[in-house]
């Protein structure tokens, strides 16, 4: 028996393109103040040593209050690439299928195991966390 024959695609527009777009292969309303996981139909492997990262888009993020969550993938993962889209603005938006809908961004990482210690030293910064750089 054969599993699902995946078709989606990347596709970037200048060689020079940081990200790559990704594009739905079904069509979705995303509700208002709502968010929804989309198929895309891709299925890739990211090269050792890289982890692919889904942003969201500028105009679709600009124009229409849509972002990308949930977006890392690791390099040993197989499976279809999903994206999860939160429509922020009071409006229902319908993506439809072969819509670009977030891009990935490949990027090489560091995969050394970290080791815990304990903070002896201060710093300018502290430990105040957000916001801590001031206004």
């Amino acid at each position: 028996m054969l599993g699902k024959i995946y078709s989606g695609k990347l596709t970037k527009k200048h060689k020079e393109d940081a990200g790559q777009d990704i594009y739905s292969s079904e069509t979705t309303l995303i509700p208002a103040r709502d968010s929804a996981v989309l198929h895309t139909d891709l299925v890739i492997g990211i090269p050792m040593g890289c982890v692919g990262l889904i942003w969201s888009r500028s105009g679709l993020s600009v124009k229409h209050k849509l972002e990308v969550g949930a977006g890392c993938i690791d390099s040993l993962y197989r499976g279809e690439i999903l994206v999860h889209l939160y429509n922020h603005s009071d409006y229902d938006y319908t993506v439809n299928a072969g819509d670009r809908i977030a891009q990935l961004l490949t990027i090489p990482i560091m995969v050394d195991t970290y080791l815990q210690s304990v903070l002896d030293e201060q710093t300018v910064r502290g430990t105040n966390g957000f916001g801590s750089t001031g206004k």
